[in-house]
């Protein structure tokens, strides 16, 4: 998957009926389906049931078993509630006839109200000056983790540019904190905004387990660490477009019991909020 189409193939899914529709997946270098993928086709499917042009405001997720890349995932989709400025729709997707995630959606019809938001971090490097994961593999390939060298190697229609690189090889804890600019590759004109939130939701996966393990890194790496996605929460603030870079700026309050919490907020690169992030992972040692 390398261009900007192909995601959009990827999670615009086929309808089978007004409440049931059908995906395929792309894998992101993991054996199993990147859970951003999953997020993202069910936000799609909660959408095509949306007819009264309610803009999704928030959805909350549970990952409940890995996803097959070989198999179709079916989606259906309840209709909670329809009221008189709220929509609620809860997703269920299932290979084989077997649970592997749930997802409840709700959209709000269209309103004014008051406005404050928190600032972006005004230090960080812009994304100029910054290298890029393809140029993190072609200078330092040789001296990086093999899985995370092949996660790397990975063709994706999206690039992204951490604020700071990390040495894998230094073996010291790192604050709970990551920063990530990232900008899909290509052409990208006349996105409607439900589509914009599914490419956000898909992007939004990436990364967010960094600032979890980061103040363990001097014992800890993702080649001893197995880490998956356990839920996902996002709320949808602004409109915003995808025609320059983002900024998913992250923090982890807490690990504990093999699981890490992080959240993030996601920034136009003038400052404007655009969503914020909230995620559970696991990360259990396997040398233990």
């Amino acid at each position: 998957m390398t261009s900007v189409q192909d995601l959009l193939d990827l999670l615009i899914l086929e309808k089978v009926d007004d409440t049931q529709f059908i995906g395929h997946s792309k894998t992101v270098g993991n054996q199993y389906v990147f859970g951003g993928q999953v997020l993202a086709q069910a936000i799609n499917a909660a959408c095509r049931t949306i007819h009264n042009e309610r803009i999704l405001h928030s959805m909350h997720a549970y990952f409940l078993e890995a996803g097959q890349l070989h198999l179709p995932i079916v989606f259906n989709v309840s209709l909670v509630r329809d009221g008189g400025s709220f929509s609620v729709r809860r997703v269920t997707a299932q290979q084989n006839d077997t649970t592997i995630f749930i997802l409840s959606a709700s959209f709000h019809k269209k309103e004014e109200g008051y406005n404050h938001q928190i600032e972006m971090k005004t230090d960080l490097k812009q994304p100029e000056a910054l290298l890029s994961w393809n140029d993190i593999l072609h200078q330092f390939g040789d001296y990086l983790p093999k899985r995370l060298k092949t996660f790397f190697e990975i063709e994706r229609p999206i690039e992204f540019k951490p604020t700071e690189i990390v040495n894998p090889l230094e073996k010291k804890d790192l604050p709970p904190f990551s920063n990530v600019w990232f900008k899909l590759k290509g052409d990208i004109k006349n996105l409607d905004l439900a589509t914009k939130q599914q490419v956000l939701t898909y992007i939004s996966d990436y990364n967010i387990l960094v600032s979890a393990l980061n103040p363990h890194a001097s014992v800890a790496h993702w080649g001893n660490t197995q880490t998956a996605s356990l839920d996902h929460s996002m709320w949808y603030f602004r409109d915003f477009d995808f025609d320059d870079w983002l900024l998913f700026s992250m923090e982890s309050p807490n690990a504990s019991n093999a699981r890490g919490f992080a959240r993030g907020n996601i920034f136009s690169r003038d400052g404007k909020l655009v969503a914020s992030v909230a995620q559970e992972g696991l990360m259990r040692p396997l040398d233990k």
